[in-house]
C-alpha cells in the first residue's frame, strides 16, 4: 500500500507508544507501574454519569449541530466568563470530540505551506505534528529550566519572522507543570499584536493549579480577535474517554471550523455534550477533591524524586507531571526511561518525547494512586542503586 507523501510529516504521541510497550510487558506477566499517561485515575463525577444515562434513555442519540449542542456551548461560555471575568458569547464556542481537533483545525484553517508556527519545546508533540502535516514549518521556542520553563519574551521576538502565522502556548504546561505569569501573557500578547500573530492558547490544565490564579490570553484587551482558547473536560473532570473538547474562537473562524467539523466528524456525541453541561454547571466538589489529592501526590512524588541519587525535580505549579533532571544518574532521559521500564517495571516518558531540548529529563505523571507512586519510587531507587554498583 503506497501512502500519500503527507503521511511522512505526521508524528505521534509517545505516551501511547509507551502504553503499548507497558501493556505488552504486562501481558507477559510483568507488573508495571504506569506513570506515563496524562489521565486522571479518578471516576467521572456521578452526577455527570447520571445525566448521560438519562440523556440516552430520553433518546438524545442522534446528530447534534456540528458546532455543538446549545446548552453545552452556553455552559462553556458561562464557565469561562465566571472564572476569568471576561464575557464570552456561546456563538464563539465550537465543540469537538476531544480537544485535539482544535489543534488540527487551527493549522488547517490558518497556515499555508511555508508558513511558520512557533511551538514550545518541550511541548505537547501534536502541536508540531499538525503544523508539519499541514505544510507549515514548526519553529521551536526553548523553554528553559533557568526560566522555570516559561517562555522568554526576548527569545520569542527573535524567532518571529514575516512568515510566522501562529504561536502555540500551553499553561499550565505539559510536560513541566510550569504556569505563565500575567506579565508573561501580557508580553506575549504585545508581541502577537505587533506581528499580527494568531495565538493558540491550550488551557486544558487551567483548573489543575496549585498556586495563584490562571490568567488567560483572552483577558488581555485586543486579543479576542486573534486568540483561540483550547480546553476540554478530560483532565479536570476525569472524562478522557468521553471525548469532549472545545475552542473559544474569534467570530470569523467559527464558520471555518464548522466546515471542518462537517467534513471530518460531523458532530460530537449529543448525550455526552448534555453530560458535559452538567459537569460545568453542577457541583464542583469532585474537582476540588481531585485537585487536593493531586496536590498531596505532587509533594510525595517531588520529595521522592529528589531523594533519588542523581535526580533533581523542580516543584510544578500546575497539571500533574513532574519533570526531573536525571543527568546526575549518568544516563540521559531516553536511556533511563527505557531501562526503568525493562528492568524496574516503571513506565515513564523521556523528555525528548516532547521536543529536542529536554534530553536529560523524564516526564513522570502523578495521576496514579499514592500506593503506586510509592512503589514506583521504591523500584526507581533500587534500580539506581544497582546501576551505581555495576
Amino acid at each position: 500500500m503506497q501512502l500519500a507523501a503527507r503521511m511522512d510529516h505526521i508524528g505521534t504521541e509517545t505516551a501511547f507508544e509507551a502504553a503499548a510497550k507497558a501493556r505488552a510487558l504486562a501481558a507477559g506477566g510483568r507488573d508495571i507501574v504506569g506513570l506515563h499517561i496524562g489521565e486522571p485515575d479518578f471516576d467521572t463525577p456521578p452526577n455527570v454519569v447520571e445525566v448521560a444515562h438519562r440523556a440516552l434513555a430520553d433518546g438524545h442519540t442522534h446528530y447534534a449541530p456540528p458546532v455543538g449542542v446549545p446548552a453545552f456551548r452556553e455552559a462553556i461560555a458561562a464557565d469561562f466568563s465566571r472564572r476569568h471575568d471576561v464575557e464570552v458569547s456561546p456563538d464563539h464556542v465550537v465543540v469537538t470530540p476531544g480537544a485535539k481537533p482544535i489543534m488540527a483545525f487551527t493549522m488547517m484553517a490558518l497556515v499555508e505551506p511555508g508558513d511558520e508556527v512557533i511551538v514550545p519545546d518541550p511541548g505537547f508533540p501534536i502541536y508540531e505534528s499538525m503544523a508539519r502535516f499541514t505544510g507549515a514549518t514548526p519553529v521551536p521556542i526553548p523553554l528553559r529550566p533557568e526560566n522555570d520553563f516559561r517562555l522568554d519574551l526576548d527569545e520569542l521576538r527573535a524567532l518571529v519572522s514575516p512568515r510566522t502565522r501562529v504561536l502555540v502556548l500551553n499553561s499550565p504546561h505539559n510536560p513541566s507543570g510550569a504556569v505563565l505569569k500575567q506579565t508573561d501573557i501580557e508580553g506575549i500578547a504585545s508581541i502577537a499584536m505587533a506581528n499580527d500573530l494568531v495565538v493558540l492558547a491550550d488551557e486544558i490544565y487551567s483548573r489543575i493549579l496549585y498556586e495563584g490564579e490562571h490568567y488567560s490570553m483572552l483577558e488581555v484587551e485586543g486579543m479576542a480577535e486573534r486568540t483561540i482558547v483550547l480546553d476540554g473536560l478530560s483532565k479536570t473532570y476525569a472524562m478522557t474517554g468521553w471525548r469532549l473538547g472545545w475552542g473559544i474562537l474569534p467570530p470569523p473562524l467559527v464558520p471555518a471550523f464548522e466546515r471542518l467539523l462537517i467534513n471530518t466528524v460531523s458532530c460530537t456525541a449529543t448525550y455526552a455534550q448534555l453530560a458535559g453541561a452538567e459537569a460545568l454547571d453542577g457541583p464542583q466538589d469532585a474537582v476540588d477533591a481531585m485537585v487536593a489529592e493531586f496536590r498531596a501526590r505532587r509533594a510525595r512524588i517531588i520529595d521522592g524524586l529528589n531523594a533519588l541519587p542523581g535526580v533533581t525535580a523542580p516543584m510544578p505549579a500546575g497539571a500533574f507531571y513532574a519533570f526531573p533532571d536525571v543527568s546526575g544518574t549518568g544516563m540521559n532521559g531516553a536511556t533511563l526511561a527505557e531501562r526503568l521500564l525493562e528492568e524496574a517495571g516503571v513506565c515513564v516518558l523521556a523528555g525528548t518525547a516532547f521536543g529536542g531540548v529536554a534530553t536529560d529529563r523524564l516526564r513522570v505523571s502523578y495521576a496514579n494512586s499514592t500506593a503506586n507512586l510509592r512503589l514506583a519510587l521504591e523500584r526507581m531507587a533500587a534500580f539506581l542503586a544497582a546501576a551505581a554498583d555495576r
